[in-house]
């Protein structure tokens, strides 16, 4: 697992943890049906409070993307990994490509214009 907590980040702890083991599955770190560590370890290898690791593996639970067996730990779901990329999807969206689309509109790019500045990889723009 390779959480990297960022204290000075206005992203809540908790957040964090949940992003980063997203991440660690989506980059195969850590594979489908592989037990997670317990929030108690994850508490002492961040110098964190248990509950908050708590918190972010349970934002993990609610997206049906880590499941408890009960007596024995936390594990990544079958088809987590398709899960996270939904839902990742829906947020680039929401944060990323309405944004751009709305300011692409406003001073006046049209789609065509957009679309050959993102294959051009943004080269040659005035």
């Amino acid at each position: 697992m390779t959480v990297k907590l960022d204290f000075n980040n206005d992203k809540s702890i908790y957040l964090q943890i949940a992003e980063n083991i997203e991440d660690d599955i989506l980059h195969g770190t850590i594979e489908e049906e592989q037990q997670l560590p317990s929030t108690n370890e994850m508490a002492v290898i961040f110098k964190i409070n248990p509950a908050t690791a708590g918190k972010g593996v349970n934002l993990l639970v609610e997206d049906n993307i880590v499941y408890k067996k009960r007596g024995i730990g936390m594990f990544v779901a079958q088809g987590a990994t398709t899960q996270i990329k939904k839902k990742r999807r829906r947020g680039f969206y929401e944060n990323y490509l309405y944004k751009l689309l709305d300011e692409a509109k406003s001073i006046g790019i049209t789609r065509d214009e957009l679309v050959e500045m993102i294959q051009s990889g943004g080269e040659n723009n005035e």
